[in-house]
């Protein structure tokens, strides 16, 4: 646990950029210059930005060319006696361009045009589930590993389930994944297509995440929902340290019960 600063003054980015990969060199440039003032960066396709577009009324794209995909970059300052974070942020993006990691740029010029920006962010799921019916997962991968797995593991699930469509965004900072696959078009029945395929596909996704080196669970932790894919996926030693942690702590078993691992005599 450490204690940060009250946050004096923020600038919020949007760069429009070639790849998952290209978003990763960004971010590594971003904290070498920026470090701690980092405060977001989220990586959106394309695709999944028009979705916002389309769907939510007032939402434009902050920049004007139309890009693979995008980041949304926040930088958040302390010290009012330094530099502006919008001056360093500029800063950054301006050896981005160099580097030919950033397509097209374009800082809030003030806070209704931060907000604006985030609403997309926040946009992103409720947009997604009017494309229809879907599974969505909160994953996380080795931030390393992000971008390879969010073209890669779309790619392997469009590939094994025909006419679905699989698409991601994410925290890049820090691995985390919402990765959604979407039933064919034409599907009326979300409830039969979930109930026909949902398993496999579950399956299937979790698998590639635990081949990536990541988790099933990240902002949302385990639940229900996941409790047999755990139990799937974890090592008995893992299930065995998961209980005796939760014995040690609740020996009752009368916090939360169940919703995690079943305890010694539960189903």
């Amino acid at each position: 646990m450490r204690l940060v600063p009250a946050i004096a003054a923020r600038a919020v980015g949007w760069v429009g950029v070639a790849s998952p990969a290209d978003a990763l060199a960004l971010l590594r440039l971003v904290e070498a210059q920026l470090g701690d003032s980092v405060e977001g960066f989220e990586v959106i396709a394309d695709e999944t930005l028009g979705f916002v577009l389309g769907h939510i009324p007032g939402t434009r794209s902050p920049i004007e060319t139309r890009t693979p995909w995008h980041v949304l970059i926040e930088v958040d300052h302390a010290d009012l006696n330094d530099p502006s974070p919008a001056e360093r942020l500029e800063q950054a993006l301006t050896d981005a361009f160099e580097r030919e990691l950033a397509i097209d740029a374009a800082i809030a010029a003030n806070e209704a045009q931060a907000d604006a920006f985030w609403r997309i962010r926040e946009s992103l799921s409720e947009s997604e589930k009017a494309q229809g019916p879907a599974l969505q997962y909160d994953i996380s991968v080795p931030v390393a590993r992000m971008p390879a797995f969010m073209i890669d593991a779309a790619q392997a699930a469009q590939a094994r389930f025909p006419g679905t469509t699989a698409s991601s965004f994410g925290h890049l900072g820090d691995g985390n994944v919402h990765f959604h696959v979407r039933a064919p078009k034409g599907t009326s029945d979300g409830p039969a297509w979930i109930a026909a395929q949902g398993q496999a596909i579950n399956a299937f996704v979790h698998d590639a995440v635990v081949a990536a080196g990541g988790s099933i669970s990240a902002e949302h932790g385990i639940g229900q929902m996941k409790r047999a894919e755990l139990g799937r996926l974890a090592s008995p030693a893992r299930i065995g340290a998961l209980r005796a942690i939760k014995t040690a702590f609740d020996p009752k078993g009368i916090m939360n019960p169940g919703k995690l691992i079943p305890l010694p005599g539960e189903a």
